[in-house]
């Protein structure tokens, strides 16, 4: 049993390091040059490109319900198509520990949608409520309220060169990636009411989904930014990275923590992507950490821990996060 439970550490390391890099390597490829739009698109179209390979090594099936494509398209567009654009928008706007940071936010969203949506889900007692009262606090010392949401930039959240249009830049892209992180609240909520209970494996609904929402964005793409260009050797590894690993082999890698820990560890995750965002932003980018998106990403990470309910059978985990679909999402 000790071998059996010491086996998820890597994976779990692994993970949270894998999905806290992709804020620094979307920052690569924005300032490279690549539209918010493209980064978003790459990373569908090769982290598919890796799932599909996945399956074939492994020989697993690919749905063919109807229903699980129509599903799939629509969680698609709320965790991956539209928070994509968002988080890369962002970025363009504010440094990649501040979107980081905001990204931890995201179990609260996936409660407050999980409530209003998916029947059976516990009303929240004041244990949780006091949870979800500390983290929006928690967001808004990240944003910098009390300077008008400006406070970031003199937090240094921004970057050393400054957001373009200032202040005006920053609340712009944090509350580009604060929308994206309400996209995947609402995505979660739907993946539990239409898909975690379907019987496939998590790998093959993974790929389905992220087809769907590669194909979206090969559409959108070229409408919104023009033909792809090519952005230099830096970009194109961070995107192929992003892509095939942050988007397609990170979502194997959580299936197989799920398996091993329970849905509970692999939660938890949660916990340590903003620590690797933001030591990567710092050491990496060098985007200075204000004091106010430290206090306000430990506050987020507190309000986490408060608003999960108690494992209960087996560490499970929280009730819309349970099947075989549970996982978490990544900027």
């Amino acid at each position: 049993m000790v071998g059996v439970r010491g086996r998820w550490w890597p994976g779990f390391v692994a993970l949270s390091a894998i999905w806290g890099a992709s804020f620094a390597l979307i920052k690569v490829a924005v300032e490279a040059g690549v539209p918010p739009v493209w980064v978003a698109a790459w990373r569908c179209l090769l982290g598919a490109a890796a799932l599909w390979a996945i399956l074939a090594v492994r020989r697993e099936a690919v749905p063919r319900d109807p229903a699980v494509w129509s599903h799939s398209a629509v969680a698609a567009v709320l965790l991956n198509a539209v928070p994509f654009v968002l988080f890369s928008y962002g970025e363009t706007r504010v440094s990649s520990v501040l979107a980081g940071v905001l990204n931890a936010a995201t179990p609260l969203f996936t409660l407050l949608f999980a409530l209003a949506v998916v029947p059976g889900e516990p009303r929240p007692g004041p244990r949780r409520l006091a949870g979800l009262a500390l983290g929006f606090a928690g967001v808004l010392t990240v944003l910098g309220v009390w300077h008008g949401f400006g406070g970031a930039a003199a937090g240094g959240a921004a970057g050393a060169a400054g957001p373009p249009g200032g202040g005006a830049g920053v609340v712009a892209g944090g509350l580009a990636c604060l929308a994206a992180t309400c996209c995947y609240g609402a995505g979660f909520a739907y993946l539990r009411r239409h898909l975690a209970n379907r019987p496939h494996s998590a790998t093959a609904l993974s790929t389905v989904q992220i087809s769907c929402g590669g194909a979206q964005l090969a559409v959108a793409a070229p409408l919104a930014a023009g033909a792809p260009h090519w952005p230099g050797a830096g970009a194109a590894a961070a995107l192929l990275v992003l892509g095939a690993l942050g988007t397609g082999v990170a979502y194997v890698l959580n299936l197989g923590l799920v398996r091993t820990a329970g849905t509970a560890v692999a939660a938890a995750v949660t916990y340590a992507t903003p620590l690797w965002s933001t030591a990567l932003g710092a050491l990496l980018l060098a985007e200075p950490v204000g004091w106010n998106t430290l206090a306000g990403g430990l506050a987020v990470i507190a309000a986490v821990a408060l608003t999960r309910p108690p494992a209960a059978g087996g560490g499970r985990g929280p009730a819309f996060l349970r099947g075989r679909r549970a996982r978490q999402p990544v900027g």
